[in-house]
């Protein structure tokens, strides 16, 4: 198989580093100075005790690359880039291999290494074979062609399981025994020879549902002082979407679930040169980025509550203060934590 990274970031970058250290076929898509970067000194992959510049081929778009028919494409770009993304590479003709000539949504399974849980579902309008991945992997990009994984001994866990059609809810997965488990046994395999834990739970979405709850940091963390007393807020956030799960009957796992998956592998190091940087909706807003990922995350939240009745005012509000803050170009943590209680 020969993996496809598109979005090749922080979080892409760790994964296809790690896979095309460990042996593995891998090409990296990425865009701008980065792009320019991978290209120019290849992907310069700094983990604890380690930092290692990979000659990794790195592309644009399909343009730039032949598919082949074992092909695997793993989508890590934010989740606001979701459409632009699959839409670009779902016509794409496979050139190579079985299945040649027919277009990449027919054919080539879909990863999508994403936080929250709407991605999934978006990719099966462009794609027959999606499948969730849960990320866990702490990742920074301090710099175009640089990624910093900072955990060991394993980089991270990423849980997979392939997404059904289902009136379970947003993403649903479950069952087993389809044309496409047996692709993710097989990228499970490489994951875990590449210093990952890749569990493969019958149901991946109570994994990414988890996840979204840890998420919805992130904006309190971009937005606001790290010491501006918003803990509490925070708090109220997570409660809100927990009562959204619990309102429309989605499973989401336990923190002693998560606890003994990462089994003391997933720790978090210092690296001397290298501090540490925030979370992925800090980086965005440090970079000046246009957009942000707080609509699907703390957005996610919001957008249930509505269908579902029930309140979500703190997601809500923090949504809107994300927006304001790329629209006005804020600094990060520049956000007074007032302006969310007034909202309130």
């Amino acid at each position: 198989m020969r993996y496809v990274i598109i979005g090749a970031g922080a979080v892409g970058g760790a994964i296809g580093g790690r896979l095309h250290q460990a042996g593995h076929d891998v090409v990296l898509v990425a865009r701008g100075d980065h792009l320019a970067a991978l290209r120019r000194d290849g992907l310069r992959l700094v983990t604890p005790g380690s930092e290692e510049t990979l000659a990794v081929p790195a592309v644009a778009g399909p343009d730039d690359l032949e598919l082949a028919g074992d092909d695997v494409l793993v989508l890590a770009t934010k989740s606001q880039h979701t459409a632009e993304a699959l839409g670009t590479w779902s016509p794409s003709e496979v050139v190579r291999g079985e299945n040649a000539g027919r277009p990449a949504g027919e054919v080539l399974p879909v990863l999508c290494a994403q936080n929250g849980v709407a991605n999934e579902p978006a990719a099966s309008r462009w794609f027959a074979r999606v499948a969730g991945v849960c990320v866990w992997l702490p990742a920074s990009l301090p710099e175009p062609g640089t990624v910093l994984a900072p955990c060991g001994p394993l980089t991270g866990m990423l849980h997979l399981g392939a997404h059904r059609a289902s009136t379970d809810g947003p993403g649903h997965s479950a069952g087993s025994g389809t044309w496409l488990d047996d692709t993710l046994d097989a990228v499970a395999a490489d994951l875990e020879g590449a210093r990952f834990r890749a569990p493969r739970p019958p149901d991946v979405m109570p994994w990414k549902r988890a996840k979204l709850v840890s998420n919805l940091g992130n904006a309190f963390d971009a937005l606001f002082d790290r010491d501006g007393g918003w803990q509490d807020l925070l708090g109220d956030a997570r409660t809100e979407a927990r009562a959204v799960f619990e309102a429309a009957g989605w499973a989401v796992t336990t923190p002693e679930e998560e606890e003994r998956e990462r089994a003391d592998q997933m720790d978090s190091q210092d690296i001397p040169g290298h501090p540490r940087g925030g979370g992925s909706t800090y980086q965005s807003l440090a970079r000046g980025s246009d957009t942000v990922e707080t609509d699907y995350l703390n957005g996610e939240i919001a957008a249930q509550g509505r269908l579902l009745g029930v309140p979500t005012p703190v997601n809500s509000a923090v949504q809107h203060l994300a927006a304001r803050s790329v629209r006005e170009r804020s600094a990060a943590r520049t956000v007074p934590v007032d302006a969310l209680r007034a909202l309130l």
